[in-house]
């Protein structure tokens, strides 16, 4: 969410309050360890994420049209949704052939940790920076190669 736009309707505490209610919702949830939750947790934050950016693509909400602050109408940027939507396509892929890695780059991306993502998934913290390293190599290629 730090990287996200100055006009984000979607502030950090609402993500989470939805992504807990996701989690919970009416059942009380057995998870089993915290690898687990914090799994689940990232997921349903990336899910919301996702289904956030491709709402506001459709037509209906807009489609490629971008807001433009008054004072800003020089050039208008292309916005992070495209982008988004590219790196899960991407993550999509990395987890079919590298699921540990995937799940580092969730927790790192989507729930905020960096060292204690190797805690949360039984990793060294060797392995999970090796994990960040190579995984964020090959999002970066593979984004570039279908942009």
């Amino acid at each position: 969410m730090a990287n996200e736009a100055p006009n984000q309707t979607l502030q950090p505490t609402a993500l989470v309050h939805e992504a807990w209610l996701r989690l919970v919702g009416d059942t009380n949830p057995n998870f089993s360890g915290r690898a687990h939750f914090f799994g689940a947790a990232a997921e349903a934050m990336r899910r919301i994420l996702i289904e956030k950016a491709r709402r506001k693509k459709t037509i209906r909400h807009g489609g490629d049209l971008q807001r433009v602050e008054l004072e800003d109408v020089e050039v208008s940027t292309p916005g992070n949704d495209d982008e988004l939507l590219a790196v899960n396509d991407a993550l999509d892929k990395l987890a079919a052939i590298h699921a540990a890695q995937a799940e580092v780059v969730k927790l790192r991306c989507f729930v905020g940790m960096t060292n204690a993502a190797a805690q949360a998934l039984d990793l060294t913290e060797r392995t999970a920076k090796y994990y960040w390293t190579h995984a964020r190599a090959w999002l970066i290629n593979e984004v570039k190669m279908h942009s």
